[in-house]
């Protein structure tokens, strides 16, 4: 697919700045920016026109805020993971959904930015994920792990978990 290398770059990208050139994402101090992030988001909520739900504000508040430094490595290595997955073209449909649910919780906490974009050009990636996983490793991948419908080679040949024999 053509938008896959355009949306890998961005990925990429964007883990790199943050760990290079943005202090407070991973190692000492780890949480700050995204604390500030999900502070912004937070007072969004109020006023006349509001940019965040208040049920999204709850989970910033409940969920990130009690774990901000464990979120903002999830964050950055995530974005670091769809990226690769994407320049690479090992699980496509999956690393173009990780991208997109990303795109999406960016939205929902009030940036939109090149968001919106990011998401139209994920979308096409997530519902052909067999074509766009012809040009990459998908197509020697998935072959020997197999796909939901047609089990491949490799897992018939790994032992099974804990110790029981394979039938």
């Amino acid at each position: 697919m053509a938008d896959r290398p355009g949306l890998c770059r961005l990925a990429v990208d964007q883990c790199l700045n943050r760990e290079v050139n943005g202090p407070g994402w991973i190692g000492t101090g780890a949480g700050s920016a995204l604390k500030g992030f999900v502070g912004g988001s937070i007072a969004q909520t109020s006023g006349a026109h509001a940019n965040v739900q208040g049920w999204n504000a709850s989970v910033l508040t409940d969920v990130v805020l009690l774990h901000v430094a464990a979120w903002s490595y999830v964050v950055t290595f995530g974005e670091l993971a769809c990226g690769i997955g994407l320049v690479i073209g090992l699980f496509t449909g999956i690393a173009a959904f990780g991208g997109a649910f990303m795109n999406l919780n960016h939205m929902l906490a009030g940036v939109v930015s090149t968001n919106p974009v990011l998401l139209l050009l994920e979308l096409p990636l997530i519902l052909a994920w067999r074509a766009a996983g012809y040009i990459g490793l998908d197509f020697t991948v998935l072959p020997l792990l197999g796909t939901p419908w047609q089990r491949g080679p490799l897992p018939k040949n790994l032992p099974r978990v804990l110790g029981s024999e394979p039938a």
